[in-house]
C-alpha cells in the first residue's frame, strides 16, 4: 500500500480500512491483518499517556510512537500525524517536524486543518512527502471548539468544510479525514473530490473508516463515543486473563514443572 493506492482505491471504488496504532506489539497484530494502512496518531497522548487532549503531543512523542509501530507494521502503509503547532511554526519548522516522523519510518503524514497553513501543504508536497488531511473535528483545536464537538451542522460551518476539503486537494493531499461531522456532509465532499475521504464519527458514506485500536478492541468501558463500535469485549477478556493468572498464582499451579527450568 502506498499514497498512490489511495487514489486508485477511490477510482475502483474499493472501500479503505486504517486503524490508529501506538506501539510494536499491536503492530506487528495489524501487520498480519487485511487492514490497510495504520495511523500512529496524536491521540497517543490521550490514549497511552493518559492527557485530557492531543495538545499534549511532541514531536519527540510523535517520533518515539512512529519508530515503534514501524518496526512491527511489516509492508503496512504507516501515517504519522503532526502534532500541535507544527504546522504553523514557520516552513523550516514544519519541515523538520515533517522529517523527524519520516526518517523515524512513516510513509506520509497527517496535517490537521488547511486555512493559514496551505504553503507549508503544499511544500511537503512538493518535497515528496505525502500528505493526508483532516478537517471537521479538529482535535488541536479542541480549546477553540470549547470542547469535542461535532463540526459542521450548520450552513456556514458546512460550507467551510467542502471549500477546506477542495484546497486540501488542490495542494496535494492524497487523502482526507473526515472527523464528527453529519453523514450528509461526509457524503456530499466525498462525492465531489477526486482523494478519498476516510471516516470516523461521519457515517457510511466515506470511502475508508478509521478507528483507534483501542476503541476497536474495547478497552476502555468508561469511554464510549457514538462513533467507535467495540468489535470485542476487550476490557473483560482482559481482566478475566489477569484474573485467572492471579488465582493460579495463589493456588500454586502456575508455573507447573512444564514451565519451570530444571
Amino acid at each position: 500500500m502506498s499514497a498512490n493506492d489511495f487514489f486508485q482505491a477511490k477510482v475502483e471504488g474499493k472501500r479503505l480500512s486504517m486503524v490508529t496504532c501506538y506501539d510494536y506489539t499491536f503492530a506487528r497484530l495489524l501487520a498480519n491483518s487485511s487492514v490497510d494502512a495504520i495511523l500512529v496518531g496524536d491521540s497517543a497522548a490521550m490514549v497511552m499517556h493518559g492527557h485530557d487532549s492531543t495538545i499534549a503531543a511532541s514531536i519527540d512523542l510523535m517520533r518515539l510512537h512512529t519508530v515503534a509501530v514501524v518496526r512491527g507494521a511489516g509492508s503496512k502503509f504507516v501515517v504519522a500525524d503532526m502534532p500541535f503547532l507544527t504546522a504553523r511554526r514557520g516552513m523550516g519548522a514544519a519541515l523538520d517536524a515533517a522529517a523527524e516522523v519520516m526518517t523515524a519510518g512513516a510513509g506520509a503524514v497527517k496535517v490537521e486543518g488547511v486555512d493559514g497553513h496551505e504553503d507549508v501543504i503544499q511544500r511537503l508536497v512538493q518535497s515528496g512527502i505525502p500528505v493526508m488531511g483532516h478537517l471537521g473535528l479538529q482535535p488541536q483545536s479542541v480549546n477553540a471548539y470549547g470542547g469535542f464537538r461535532v463540526q459542521g451542522r450548520h450552513d456556514d460551518s458546512a460550507r467551510e468544510i467542502v471549500r477546506r476539503a477542495t484546497a486540501l486537494q488542490s495542494l496535494g493531499a492524497f487523502a482526507v479525514v473526515l472527523e464528527c461531522i453529519p453523514a450528509c456532509l461526509a457524503a456530499e465532499v466525498t462525492g465531489s473530490l477526486r482523494i478519498p475521504t476516510i471516516g470516523i464519527g461521519a457515517g457510511s458514506g466515506c470511502d475508508g473508516q478509521i478507528l483507534v485500536l483501542q476503541d476497536l478492541l474495547g478497552m476502555n468501558p468508561d469511554f464510549h463515543p457514538k462513533f467507535a463500535r467495540p468489535f470485542l469485549d476487550g476490557a473483560q477478556t482482559i481482566l478475566d486473563a489477569i484474573g485467572r493468572f492471579d488465582v493460579a498464582v495463589k493456588d500454586g499451579s502456575f508455573p507447573s514443572a512444564a514451565e519451570s527450568y530444571s
